[in-house]
């Protein structure tokens, strides 16, 4: 299982490194659309009818991301302002959020509901698992309980995936449709979006190793 663990966070490292690799190769790439990261957001927007989501520049890098709180579509400096195959995706991938959120795409329902569980027990939990891993031999309770929180969390993993796939499908399909790339630069945003996903399947793969980690040594606990 430590083998397991060690080479799942090579891959993650590989996969990130691979996606900044990509994002930059694929931000050289002048958009013919000559669209900026933030008018295409605009775009997708107003094409799904809604006019209640912001648009705001955040700092950073790949630090996009959709707020179904407050309704903000969160474009890092460089998307925001950038007019490119990959500034289009990404701002594409985040506006396909902002319609899973007004259309009541349920496996985002069900994501948002998991939020505040997930914030309260992420604060507890590696404690709590630290501890039953400490006191295994003298109870078994503890590192029980870590087990079941930290199952919510491999959950929360699983479910994000197909709500992140679905938001890169809205987006490619948006932008061939409204003729925001040519072929060429789908074929770009697509292998920009399926490269993010990417971090998301082996976060996921890597929360369940995880799990089955503790649940290994809380039955090799049991038994003694």
């Amino acid at each position: 299982m430590y083998i397991i663990l060690i080479l799942l966070m090579l891959v993650s490292f590989a996969i990130q490194w691979r996606l900044r690799s990509k994002f930059k190769q694929y931000s050289q790439e002048g958009l013919k659309a000559n669209l900026t990261g933030a008018q295409v957001a605009e775009l997708m927007l107003a094409d799904h009818g809604i006019t209640d989501v912001r648009i705001i520049s955040t700092e950073g890098r790949l630090t996009d991301h959709y707020n179904p709180t407050d309704k903000t579509v969160n474009l890092s400096e460089g998307v925001y302002a950038e007019r490119s195959a990959a500034a289009a995706a990404i701002a594409a991938h985040e506006c396909g959020h902002a319609v899973q959120h007004a259309t009541a795409y349920s496996m985002l329902q069900f994501r948002s509901a998991m939020v505040p569980a997930l914030s309260a027990v992420s604060r507890y939990m590696p404690w709590i698992l630290l501890a039953g891993v400490f006191m295994i031999n003298r109870s078994m309770i503890p590192l029980g309980v870590g087990i079941v929180l930290f199952s919510l969390t491999t959950i929360f993993s699983f479910v994000t995936l197909p709500v992140e796939f679905d938001a890169s499908r809205r987006a490619l399909a948006w932008m061939d449709t409204r003729g925001v790339v040519t072929t060429q630069e789908h074929a770009m945003a697509k292998d920009a979006l399926w490269w993010a996903a990417m971090t998301y399947v082996v976060a996921a793969i890597s929360s369940l190793a995880t799990l089955l980690y503790y649940v290994m040594i809380f039955m090799g606990g049991s038994r003694r």
